[in-house]
């Protein structure tokens, strides 16, 4: 058994160094790093097969391949791939996934073939990556993962503060448990893991990510004010997450609380206790006495038992962050919750756009751990960056495959940022949606000045019959659309509908970015109407006119070469070469049309602000004066 390069087996057969890769991969022989441990048997074999590639000038691939890719396989330089894919009118970049046809075209310029294959013998390269695979068995039952919701001052923090204090600080390190995010508790037998999270802001913020994280939500109301706008919210967001709802009915020590009448106000909103002849689970609690405590952390593992939530040890392994910061002192700190496989110190980790090799691991009460199991949440240091909420922790066998994993990342995330944003669905895009299969529900979440406008809305919006498509409203509340009905919109591709309300600065900057549909009204019925004209494929798009500038023409030319020009200055705001016009003589409408040359200085330009002078042509008009007004417009169509 000898090491040869590559290299020098393409160059003694006059092959391609791929052609040879490829066939001593076939053959069992993988190569790394430019070289392959051969005998001469094996070498032997793979020389006739290399011949016969090379005879018939054919290149293997992978099916869908980037232009990356094919440089790699046919030894060319990467910008010769991509000016022979422009030179068949395709415009790609490197990471750019291309259809088979579009690829053997490309190929075929340099004078080969493609024959198509499926991955060799050797792991898929993905799969390759991580570090322990997945084992016989189905996996082992891990603790569940929960999430505490509720109204604001109905005692979510005290009641896990109660938990904390009572399972985990008594016992860890002198009564100290270090805040990352997320914490284990022992529960007889059984452990549960929660996580301290700010509420379903950061709850639906993950899920929109497409991190679920969450197997059982516990909804804390308070027995004394029973039930609240946020607890309506918490409730929604459990339900648009499709997990189930255990309900802690706190502060029962105060005289006046009433647990009777919080769960018939829960009844209202579709959740019913087990007594009421339901299937939810509600325990009377106290998070200043502990009194019941006990008993919803056993309804916990109660509820997880039923679910038989399960996973591998020594599988794959996945995580996902639950919240990362930048400590001063040691860098980008990230709380990972192991969801599937046992996360080391050590471990080489891509998470998002992030990525690095672990060099500490931290449990909740900050105490140093080598490794961490399913369920189990972890401090990490080692990443080059601080990551978001949400993303996705993956492992690989070694920094280079890490590294061009996170390069082909970037790229990607940088591609996507000059480009649009996702777009969600709007009620003017729904015909088109439902033209093309892409759609069968509507979601919408509705905003109003009191309970009884939202009551109405919501009523006349379930009423809209439909037989292609079904409206459903996922959340219904009072005041203005906030930033947390953005984040659920976007968690579940739904539209936000305001009646007398506003929209908060925040909610309206992050509904621009995410191209969330955000509409308001201040007449019910034509709420009503929009929403029933987008249901039958009836909504027409709104336009309107957004000014841009005013422009004076000073002076009129006749050059040879181009006819007439006006000369102009810009007197306020701007005008561009693709402005609408309306043009002014003496306060009477002379022209409207369009700009057909915008001129600065003999050179074209896109547009020419207040201040400067310019010269402008028009699309079919030339009879302008001196001291004709420009008003510059543009047509825009209104979300």
């Amino acid at each position: 058994m000898a090491k040869v390069e590559l290299t020098k087996i393409a160059t003694d057969l006059g092959a391609l160094p791929s052609q040879v890769a490829f066939v001593l991969a076939q053959l069992g022989a993988f190569p790394e790093n430019g070289a392959v441990e051969v005998d001469d048997d094996t070498l032997e074999l793979a020389a006739e097969e290399i011949r016969t590639l090379v005879e018939s000038k054919v290149i293997t691939l992978a099916p869908k391949p980037t232009p990356r890719d094919i440089a790699a396989a046919l030894d060319v330089p990467q910008s010769d791939v991509q000016k022979a894919l422009i030179g068949k009118g395709v415009l790609a970049s490197l990471t750019t996934v291309l259809e088979n046809d579009v690829a053997e075209d490309a190929v075929k310029q340099f004078g080969y073939a493609v024959r198509w294959a499926e991955a060799p013998k050797k792991k898929e390269p993905e799969e390759a990556t991580t570090v322990r695979r997945k084992t016989v068995g189905g996996g082992t039952l891990r603790p569940p993962v929960v999430t505490i919701l509720g109204h604001v001052d109905h005692g979510k923090t005290s009641l896990l503060d109660y938990i904390r204090e009572s399972r985990v600080a008594e016992k860890e390190h002198g009564g100290i448990t270090q805040h990352i995010g997320a914490y284990q508790v022992a529960v007889g037998p059984g452990k549960i893991t929660f996580l301290d999270t700010p509420g379903h802001e950061a709850f639906t913020a993950m899920r929109a990510r497409g991190a679920q994280v969450t197997d059982i939500a516990v909804l804390v109301v308070a027995a004394d004010d029973g039930v609240m706008p946020q607890t309506i919210e918490a409730i929604n967001h459990a339900r648009n997450a499709e997990v189930p709802i255990i309900v802690a009915i706190n502060k029962i020590d105060r005289p006046e609380a009433n647990v009777v009448r919080v769960k018939q106000q829960l009844v209202e909103h579709g959740v019913v206790a087990t007594d009421f002849g339901g299937d939810v689970e509600m325990v009377p609690v106290s998070a200043a006495t502990g009194e019941g405590v006990d008993h919803l952390l056993e309804m916990i593992l109660l509820q997880a038992e039923i679910m038989e939530l399960k996973a591998d040890p020594a599988g794959d392994v996945e995580g996902v962050v639950i919240e990362a910061k930048k400590d001063k002192g040691r860098g980008p700190v990230a709380t990972i919750l192991v969801q599937n496989g046992t996360l080391k110190r050590g471990d080489v980790v891509v998470v998002g756009l992030t990525y690095g090799r672990i060099r500490a691991m931290f449990d909740f009460a900050g105490k140093e751990v080598k490794d961490a199991g399913p369920s189990i949440p972890v401090e990490i240091l080692g990443l080059d960056e601080v990551p978001h909420a949400g993303e996705r922790l993956v492992v690989y066998l070694d920094e280079k495959q890490a590294k061009a994993k996170i390069e082909a990342l970037r790229e990607k995330a940088r591609e996507q940022e000059l480009g649009s944003a996702t777009q969600h669905l709007t009620l003017a895009d729904l015909k088109r949606a439902l033209e093309q299969g892409e759609t069968r529900e509507l979601r919408i979440i509705v905003k109003a000045d009191v309970q009884g406008s939202v009551e109405a809305v919501r009523g006349l919006i379930e009423k809209i019959d439909n037989e292609e498509i079904d409206v459903k409203v996922l959340h219904a509340g009072v005041g203005n659309v906030n930033l947390n009905d953005v984040n659920l919109a976007e968690a579940a591709d739904a539209i936000v509908v305001g009646f007398n309300v506003g929209i908060e600065g925040q909610a309206k900057k992050e509904a621009e970015r995410l191209k969330i549909e955000v509409r308001t009204y201040r007449v019910i019925y034509e709420l009503i109407e929009e929403i029933e004209k987008a249901v039958k494929g009836m909504l027409e798009p709104v336009f309107e006119e957004r000014y841009q500038g005013t422009v004076e023409i000073r002076a009129v030319f006749n050059l040879t070469k181009v006819g007439k020009v006006a000369g102009c200055h810009c007197t306020d705001g701007k005008i561009t070469r693709n402005s609408k016009v309306r043009v002014r003589r003496e306060g009477e409408v002379v022209f409207e049309g369009q700009v057909a040359s915008l001129k600065h200085l003999k050179e074209d330009v896109r547009e020419v602000a207040a201040g400067f002078d310019c010269g402008i042509q028009f699309s079919g008009w030339s009879d302008y004066r001196e001291g004709d007004v420009i008003e510059a417009y543009e047509v825009v169509q209104v979300r």
